[in-house]
């Protein structure tokens, strides 16, 4: 089963690249670890999802707004978040192979492999003695664990190790024209302060009542020292981020509120819910009282898609003390108990957290398909992306069944119609088989061909992507049809 798995996560990968999906960042130098390119139809299908996280956060919700802040902050926004002091990672190294790894992640994947071997009892006994061991810091215990579990190096296979330490994962760069006496700052590794240190600005400005949302799609960096699994883990990424505001006392509530909600949001797309599951940090954040990962099952085991945490007034709260600024809110409300209103409070914060990367990549494996279409009388296959309409990067293809006699004329005239509302391609090459074939590799849920009558009654042949059945309409109902059928009500209703 796992080389099975496997085996479909190297061809996902290969079909990202070879259809303009992803490619490796600067391939043409040997490339550079961990940073990647979106191509044609990768930026077309992360646009895609990030105009659904979007719309199901923002114009689904009166009460969410959205941001888009600066990747550049001052140093003492990172000061007052912790992250200056906090944000490490525990590291072992291999002394024979010199190469690097996460000390949490070689005991996740031994926990995995005994999961795949039945050694049940083994995997949940590991997974409760590293949890343990996490949550005190304990570093010396992680690297016992490694031993005790005999953990190798994937490259020397020796247990040569070092013992673990933190590594500090923020990229830091100089601010200013000159070297001398420039300031340091660093790239963001998160979108979240950006939000916090403009609760107020946002809150005033767009007259805001709590409970309310901030919402934000943006960059952020990591240096990342074991960087894998293709875009998975990436030191260059993009965040879609929402924090909500809420009065103290009520922050459970909307933390399993939101919970259910962002589940729905996966699911909508049509994922078998097998796949997903919440898992429960067992050690918390420093700024959480409560946090569950939403995760997906990937080839090589379930992991984290989606973050939901209830960050208390910590945050708000730290920028206020580093700041001197008040980040309090005034709630006019009337407690019911005391009859009085609420008054100034820092408020709450439930945050939602997905990486679009991450997304991405689930988004392609769960589309993925190759097809066996062989008869008694040919051998016959396809590779298809079976793409939700709304989120595929091009909605429709008009292919000219020749490229004489006027149909491409034709064909250009119905192209010319529909790419006023959506996104759409246009293919004459090779035969129409082979067309098809291009266009159900790239998630294209309608062909739409041309042919001698459609000079002649004005109708075209639509065929469907995913039955690969084909009907004749009339040219006048294709604006209905590829509406209705990609339309973002399908998702967000």
């Amino acid at each position: 089963m796992a080389k099975i798995n496997e085996e479909i996560f190297k061809n996902v990968i290969s079909h990202a690249k070879e259809y303009g999906f992803v490619f490796q960042s600067s391939e043409i130098y040997d490339g550079l670890s961990a940073v990647y390119d979106y191509g044609q139809l990768g930026a077309e299908l992360k646009n895609n999802i990030k105009t659904y996280w979007w719309k199901a956060m923002v114009q689904m919700h009166e009460n969410i707004v959205g941001l888009d802040s600066a990747i550049f902050m001052h140093p003492k926004v990172w000061k007052a978040s912790g992250h200056v002091d906090g944000f490490n990672d525990p590291m072992i190294d291999n002394k024979d192979s010199k190469k690097r790894y996460r000390a949490d992640q070689l005991l996740e994947d031994k926990i995995a492999a005994y999961e795949a071997e039945g050694e049940k009892l083994k995997a949940e006994s590991l997974q409760t003695e590293m949890d343990n061991a996490l949550k005190a810091e304990d570093l010396p215990r992680l690297k016992e664990l490694i031993e005790e579990h005999k953990i190798v190096c994937p490259f020397s296979k020796t247990a040569n190790w070092t013992d673990v330490r933190q590594f500090n994962l923020m990229f830091a760069t100089q601010f200013g024209a000159m070297a001398e006496g420039s300031e340091e700052v660093y790239l963001r590794p998160e979108t979240a302060q950006g939000i916090f240190v403009n609760f107020l600005n946002v809150q005033k400005s767009g007259r805001m009542k709590i409970p309310f949302g901030i919402a934000q799609i943006g960059k952020a960096f990591r240096n990342e020292v074991i960087a894998r699994q293709f875009i998975m883990r990436m030191r260059e990424f993009e965040q879609m981020e929402m924090q909500f505001f809420v009065r103290p006392g009520t922050e459970m509530e909307w933390y399993n509120k939101w919970k259910e909600t962002r589940l729905k949001w996966h699911l909508a797309l049509g994922t078998n819910p097998e796949k997903y599951k919440f898992h429960d940090h067992a050690k918390l954040a420093h700024y959480a009282n409560a946090a569950v990962d939403i995760e997906f099952e990937f080839p090589f085991g379930f992991k984290e898609v989606e973050g939901i945490h209830s960050r208390t007034d910590f945050d708000l709260s730290q920028h206020q003390e580093f700041s001197g600024k008040k980040m309090q809110y005034f709630d006019p409300e009337v407690d019911e108990e005391t009859g009085k209103p609420y008054g100034n409070y820092i408020p709450y914060v439930i945050e939602t957290s997905i990486g679009l990367d991450r997304f991405f990549l689930v988004t392609l494996i769960n589309s993925f398909e190759e097809q066996d279409l062989s008869t008694e009388d040919k051998q016959d296959s396809r590779s298809v992306l079976k793409l939700h309409p709304a989120l595929a990067p091009y909605k429709a293809a008009i292919l000219p069944l020749t490229k004489k006699d006027g149909l491409p004329e034709k064909a250009r005239e119905i192209m010319d119609q529909l790419k006023l509302d959506f996104n759409m391609a246009y293919d004459e090459k090779d035969s129409i088989g082979k067309r098809y074939r291009r266009q159900d590799a790239i998630g294209t849920p309608f062909c739409i061909t041309v042919d001698y009558d459609t000079l002649t009654d004005n109708s075209v042949t639509i065929r469907h992507r995913d039955s690969m059945t084909q009907e004749r309409v009339a040219i006048q109902d294709l604006q209905k049809i590829i509406g209705d059928l990609v339309s973002w009500k399908n998702l967000l209703s």
